[in-house]
């Protein structure tokens, strides 16, 4: 067992709190009452493991729907919030995630905003975004990207009502005190590029002669799941399995090989059926979305979400977790991973108990 080195807290005698009082009226107060909350030894936050099954979100969003439009609401979306951040539109400390829902013959009007977003297909088919005037269609699985201050507006002209998870940097910046937002006076912005012009441009294994300058996030922005779903079966094949992932990958920006975004990083897995990963743990807390399979999985000590595909679940900073697939299952997840590299603040621990 590891001594406790937590320094002793100093007491609190009537002429120390006599003098916290007195320099209370300049706006000062002592370090020494707070530094042990402050300079934790482990991270310490009030996120907690927390999940929402995906079909009561649905009830509960087509009720919404017959409430309020979407261009009345500008985003009809319901936030999912952590239970130990209630009251503050946050899943985790610093990112915020909630379901998007656009009906048949809806627009989601034309704004954007200094706030990263990804939209993740949970389901439906036809629905359309266009990021800076460039249109793509959005099917199930796919993995869609707003860089900051890109026009974006949403639109379905299927015959089915379209379901997204929204996952913005909102925290952060709001944090950071930087945010801006502009609204177009039409709802929906002019097209300037043909649809696929990025994936194509990008995508094939192929970059334009001229650089672009360094944009800081991927020029693709819409990775469809059907490639994903094909890679990943042909690199199961091969049977190499991480013990705490299964098979696991991150969406790249195919200019730097970096993260597609860079306050958010986004993932996706692949757990062959009977499949247990080993006890895994990492700074970034994490959102995960099973797109499909079942299985289940233990978070912290003594919480255990059991997930089917477009179930939701949080795993917190510093959480052991592990999985357990009753079936193949493919996981998409995101954290805030890029901007914890970049400051060199990210650890993880592999096994443990």
């Amino acid at each position: 067992m590891n001594k406790d080195t937590t320094p002793a807290r100093a007491a609190e005698t009537p002429e120390r709190l006599a003098f916290y009082e007195r320099i209370g009226r300049q706006n000062l107060t002592p370090l020494w009452t707070s530094l042990a909350n402050l300079v934790t030894p482990e991270p310490r936050s009030a996120c907690r493991p927390a999940s929402w099954r995906f079909a009561e979100i649905r009830a509960a969003m087509l009720e919404a729907g017959a409430l309020i439009t979407a261009k009345e609401a500008e985003r009809r979306v319901l936030v999912l919030e952590n239970p130990g951040l209630r009251g503050q539109s946050r899943i985790t400390t610093d990112l915020y995630a909630g379901v998007q829902l656009v009906l048949p013959g809806e627009v989601a009007p034309a704004h954007r905003h200094t706030q990263t977003a990804l939209r993740f297909v949970l389901e439906g088919e036809g629905a359309h975004t266009v990021v800076d005037g460039e249109k793509t269609i959005m099917r199930e699985g796919d993995f869609v990207i707003t860089p900051p201050m890109t026009w974006h507006d949403h639109g379905n002209e299927s015959d089915r009502p379209m379901f997204w998870l929204d996952g913005l940097d909102i925290p952060l910046v709001q944090f950071l005190d930087a945010s801006f937002a502009e609204h177009l006076p039409q709802d929906e912005q002019p097209l300037t590029r043909r649809e696929g012009d990025s994936l194509a441009r990008y995508g094939a294994n192929l970059l334009p002669v001229t650089p672009s300058g360094g944009r800081g996030h991927s020029p693709i922005f819409n990775y469809p799941y059907a490639r994903t779903r094909e890679a990943l079966d042909i690199m199961r094949r091969q049977e190499e399995w991480d013990p705490c992932h299964g098979l696991k990958m991150r969406y790249a920006n195919p200019e730097t090989g970096g993260h597609a975004m860079a306050t958010m990083g986004s993932f996706m897995q692949l757990l062959p059926k009977g499949f247990h990963t080993s006890a895994y743990r990492s700074t970034d807390a994490t959102i995960i979305v099973p797109m499909e399979g079942r299985g289940r999985s233990h978070v912290g000590e003594g919480f255990t979400v059991e997930w089917g595909p477009r179930d939701i679940f949080v795993v917190p900073s510093w959480h052991r977790v592990r999985h357990e697939a009753d079936a193949e299952s493919v996981l998409f997840s995101f954290s805030d991973r890029p901007v914890q590299e970049a400051l060199r603040l990210f650890r993880e621990d592999r096994g443990g108990a």
